[in-house]
């Protein structure tokens, strides 16, 4: 029989780290990481046969949870007639009617390969139409690994303690300006100074890549009328939160309505998708009708589309966000309070069905600069603890972890047993 050791060993030798996204290497946790084989609803399964609970589907897409029949289902059938044709095909089109439909403001949308690529594709629209080429992003806010953001990011970087990346010249990260989230008087004060050469704000709603920073409603809100009045247009990167925490995203849920917003994640329904979407007005803009040049070869292929669009047609068909919305509570309550009436500081931090175990006390962290780095042995601690345990959650405690739909009870229970047992420990 396969042992991970073995594949890992073989790993290191012909890819970098022996991976091919950083935090999978488990460095913010130590030991080597786990070889998945195969995952099936909320379970995964390692190269020795060993079978995990698994809170970390994908890192979001899985809303479903892993290989839905449905889904496994549309995709064998498209494959049937074809993996990828570089040209126009009826599956884009309907996935491209039914994002549209759901996400208030957004006319028409350009589908890509990662959110990376939808959010530097952004980013490229956003200057084209107004012309400007200052953008605005705000520490801890995870944006991809597209040269002019990748600074003060979240993620694998926040992990690493490094605030940016070798490679990238300075002059490709001079126009991009960082605030703190949730500050409005240094919002301001960038603004008055510097709005009429600011292109776009660009921010997660919902911050989830360092942490879950929960932002203010009125936080947001005052972003969309500081922009509107220089000029300068407002990017809900939804990368994560777009139809994971509303079917309308992270925009319904806090009711602020972007300019331009990036999908990722959850549209794909498991295999390689992004998008960008904005009013047509902003979209004509983008080639071949305008001089905002964007291009891929994979771009709504088959496969893709027809796995995202399943996806998002169990979804309304389920009632998800209300059932996910539900599940969520019943971790607050059984995790959550458990948490809350430990002897050393631990909180639950939820939205919707994304959720984060932030092991510090005090106020709910709002920003980056709020994190408090010794929570990082504690969580090493946990996570090895809930390993054993067979629980696969997070190799970062920077990173959150996600509900699905296949989720139950009874899984809720297991994790807030563990969790309490090996943090009692």
């Amino acid at each position: 029989m396969k042992s991970n050791e073995s594949v890992w060993r073989r790993a290191q030798k012909v890819l970098p780290g022996g991976v091919n996204s950083p935090v999978r290497a488990f460095r913010a946790v130590g030991g080597d990481p786990l070889i998945v084989e195969r995952g099936h609803g909320t379970r995964i399964q390692d190269s020795e046969g060993n079978e995990y609970l698994d809170f970390v589907g994908s890192w979001g897409p899985l809303i479903l949870g892993h290989a839905h029949a449905e889904v496994v289902q549309a995709i064998q059938e498209a494959a049937a007639g074809g993996t990828t044709f570089g040209a126009p095909c009826e599956a884009e089109v309907e996935l491209a009617e039914h994002v549209v439909s759901a996400y208030s403001g957004i006319e028409q949308i350009r589908c890509v390969s990662s959110g990376t690529e939808a959010v530097m594709s952004a980013i490229r629209l956003a200057r084209g139409a107004t012309g400007r080429d200052g953008i605005v992003k705000f520490a801890g806010c995870y944006h991809g690994h597209s040269d002019a953001l990748l600074v003060e990011a979240g993620s694998g970087l926040a992990t690493f303690g490094v605030p940016s990346s070798a490679g990238i010249p300075k002059a490709t990260t001079a126009p991009t300006r960082v605030l703190e989230l949730d500050d409005s008087n240094a919002l301001r004060a960038l603004l008055e100074r510097e709005g009429d050469k600011i292109a776009a704000v660009i921010i997660e709603p919902m911050p989830a890549n360092n942490g879950l920073l929960l932002q203010r409603q009125e936080f947001l809100q005052e972003l969309r009328t500081a922009t509107e009045a220089v000029g300068a247009l407002l990017i809900f990167d939804e990368v994560i939160s777009g139809f994971r925490i509303a079917r309308g995203g992270a925009s319904e849920r806090y009711g602020v309505v972007p300019d331009i917003v990036t999908f990722g994640k959850v549209i794909g329904g498991g295999l390689p998708v992004g998008a960008f979407g904005a009013p047509a007005r902003l979209m004509a803009h983008l080639a071949p009708e305008g001089p905002v040049y964007q291009a891929g070869t994979l771009s709504g292929n088959p496969l893709a589309m027809a796995s995202g669009l399943k996806t998002l047609q169990i979804l309304d068909r389920e009632n998800a966000w209300e059932k996910l919305e539900s599940l969520g509570c019943y971790l607050d309550e059984r995790l959550g309070k458990g948490l809350s009436s430990l002897e050393e500081p631990a909180q639950l931090v939820r939205e919707g069905s994304v959720f984060w175990m932030a092991l510090q006390g005090g106020p709910t962290p709002r920003r980056a600069s709020a994190l408090v780095p010794t929570a990082s042995a504690r969580y090493t601690r946990l996570f090895h603890g809930l390993l054993k345990r067979r629980i696969n959650i997070a190799p970062s405690c920077f990173e959150v972890g996600f509900l699905s739909l296949a989720h139950s009870r009874s899984d809720i229970d297991l994790l807030a047993d563990a969790v309490l047992e090996v943090l009692s420990e």
